[in-house]
């Protein structure tokens, strides 16, 4: 293919990005092409675009944007055998070595020498894309291109919530970005009793209602710890999950969590945190795990047969469609006013 693509770059060190017009790239060995047929924004993307600290000691421009992703195979390179012209994928984005000590335990998540696709490497924000076969989902047909490419953040929401026992246990998420959001639906969908989220912004605070949350505080406004208490006969949640990466959040999950109770943080925190760790977390017996990436494969599996089920509520979630990707700047200033959950690009617009 010498065809031409439009795309969404890294042009340069500085804040944003632009739609230019590059090559339908070809696939290597070990590789696949793919016709992007839905791409869905990340935090990460958003980190990419206002040119943070990480970005800038990670990124090295130019370079297409974005790994969310359900596409069509319309090309397989030299040895790939388990992937065929036709087949309907998403990716994992940790490209693992299979080498080291936690692949060779099971532990691919953790890798010690991952690259991030469409970190590392050239990603998705395009109307065709490199896929390392490795990497390769194969989804069900029946699964639409805006879910099927959700499954990357779902995978996150999914280890975060089913770190323990969900079922009829009463939970706190702190956070209703779009990754609280996915986490509320598995919840949820996995039998939580209550779940109570504690989100600052109103908008995010109306999605979290929609999807499905029990109760809904503004940390700004009520006194988390007390309404939780209320909530639990004075007990505390069963099961904490962090999702906003917000120090003040993280102090007031630990308080709002009974004691031998279950802690699950995957929101990033900003800086160095501070807290009583001692009568938080220890002298309370609990149980912490901190979250990363997904469980290769065993996430994904448990993902889809969660979308095959028509128990997840991600129509609310999925805020902002755009067919092309001309208004993309937009999407990522609404992003980043807190105005969206999850924004999906459809880059073919026939």
């Amino acid at each position: 293919m010498n065809e031409k693509m439009t795309a969404i770059m890294k042009t340069k060190p500085a804040y944003g990005a632009e739609l230019v017009e590059v090559d339908v790239p070809q696939p290597r060995e070990g590789e696949v092409l793919i016709k992007v047929l839905a791409t869905s924004i990340c935090g990460t993307d958003l980190h990419i675009y206002e040119w943070n600290d990480w970005a800038q000691s990670r990124i090295k421009p130019p370079q297409i944007m974005g790994h969310e992703v359900a596409g069509e195979v319309v090309e397989v390179g030299k040895g790939v055998d388990d992937i065929q012209v036709g087949d309907y994928i998403s990716a994992e984005t940790h490209i693992v070595c299979g080498k080291c000590y936690q692949c060779k335990t099971g532990n691919y998540h953790v890798c010690q020498n991952t690259k991030i696709f469409g970190v590392d490497t050239d990603g998705v924000f395009a109307e065709y894309a490199i896929v390392p076969a490795q990497n390769a989902w194969k989804n069900p047909k029946e699964i639409p291109p805006e879910y099927a490419t959700l499954q990357e953040p779902l995978g996150n929401a999914v280890d975060t919530v089913l770190a323990g026992p969900i079922s009829g246990k009463t939970v706190l998420i702190t956070g209703a970005g779009p990754l609280g959001l996915l986490g509320i639906t598995v919840a949820k969908a996995s039998g939580a009793s209550l779940v109570i989220v504690s989100e600052p912004s109103d908008f995010r605070r109306e999605l979290a209602k929609k999807v499905g949350a029990d109760v809904v505080i503004n940390p700004m406004e009520e006194d988390v710890v007390k309404e939780v208490k209320d909530l639990t006969d004075g007990n505390g949640v069963d099961v904490f999950l962090e999702f906003s990466g917000a120090p003040k959040a993280l102090e007031q999950g630990l308080q709002a969590v009974t004691p031998a109770g279950r802690v699950s943080l995957l929101g990033l925190f900003p800086r160095e945190v501070t807290f009583d760790i001692n009568n938080l977390v220890i002298f309370k017996a609990l149980e912490v795990h901190g979250i990363t990436g997904r469980h290769l494969w065993q996430t994904w599996y448990t993902v889809s047969n969660l979308l095959r089920s028509g128990k997840l509520n991600l129509d609310p979630i999925i805020t902002h469609k755009y067919k092309g990707f001309d208004k993309f700047e937009e999407a990522f200033e609404l992003m980043r006013a807190g105005k969206t959950g999850k924004v999906v690009f459809f880059p073919h617009k026939h």
